[in-house]
């Protein structure tokens, strides 16, 4: 029953990606693809996949213990306070910071999960920024001046 309650949640919520997706104004000059094509994609995709899951549910999923819920509610708590970190204090601190506790979680080592949040926020701001092109502030614009 869980399963397909699950494929029921995430098909209403693929279902409403793909609506959102179609609100999306395009002007006259956009490249063939569009923006639309991606999200409708993803919703389309996650959609599919629940439907998957509701015709052939696991006879009894197993549900992970106390612990493993704790684990996933502090990511959930990073990833979101990622999010409204970004901006205020630009690419790299908050990029930095996420990376090394999600990193911690995989493998509770303290100099690791450091070294790989410093490294992939470096590596991120790099690509994201000179390769694909985007405008990124990597520190809070207030240090900029």
């Amino acid at each position: 029953m869980s399963d397909r309650l699950f494929g029921l949640v995430v098909l209403i919520a693929g279902a409403a990606y793909i609506a959102s997706a179609l609100q999306i104004q395009t002007s006259f000059m956009v490249d063939p693809v569009g923006p639309k094509t991606f999200p409708i994609l993803v919703g389309g995709i996650g959609s599919l996949c629940a439907l998957l899951i509701m015709i052939k549910p696991d006879a009894e999923p197993e549900w992970p213990a106390g612990k493993t819920w704790l684990n996933l509610l502090l990511a959930l708590g990073v990833l979101i306070a990622y999010a409204y970190t970004l901006k205020p204090l630009g690419f790299l601190i908050p990029t930095a910071l996420a990376a090394g506790i999600l990193s911690w979680q995989i493998r509770p080592k303290v100099v690791p999960a450091i070294i790989t949040g410093l490294a992939l926020s470096a590596g991120l701001y790099l690509l994201f920024r000179f390769v694909l092109g985007l405008s990124l502030f990597a520190v809070p614009r207030s240090w900029l001046g």
